[in-house]
């Protein structure tokens, strides 16, 4: 008998579960980014090199790049990046590889 409640449960479930699933999402805003895809790391600027348009940063955990906390020279996106920050300065940064290289893709400085 208990065998045959157990089973019958098991049944249910499967039967029902699809119904489940089959709801529409149509309150879900789809277009909005996670929290991670965005997050910005509090870093510290160690070096600017604006021939290169390099930065070393002295920055958190990378996650959405699978970057423990370490001290990296990375590429600016853009030149007008560079020319923003100088040694010293504490700045939030979003890193991101672009084209196969580790790249500063967002930076503003921390107030």
């Amino acid at each position: 008998m208990k065998k045959l409640i157990v089973v019958s449960a098991v049944f249910a479930g499967v039967f029902v579960s699809p119904a489940f699933a089959g709801d529409d999402m149509a309150g879900m805003k789809m277009s909005a980014p996670s929290a991670s895809k965005t997050a910005l790391t509090d870093a510290e600027v160690k070096k600017v090199d604006p021939e290169t348009g390099m930065v070393t940063l002295k920055h958190g955990a990378l996650e959405n790049v699978g970057m423990p906390a370490m001290t990296m020279a990375f590429k600016a996106k853009d030149a007008a990046m560079v020319k923003q920050v100088h040694e010293g300065d504490k700045v939030k940064v979003r890193v991101e590889s672009v084209n196969g290289m580790l790249t500063i893709v967002k930076m503003e400085k921390r107030s």
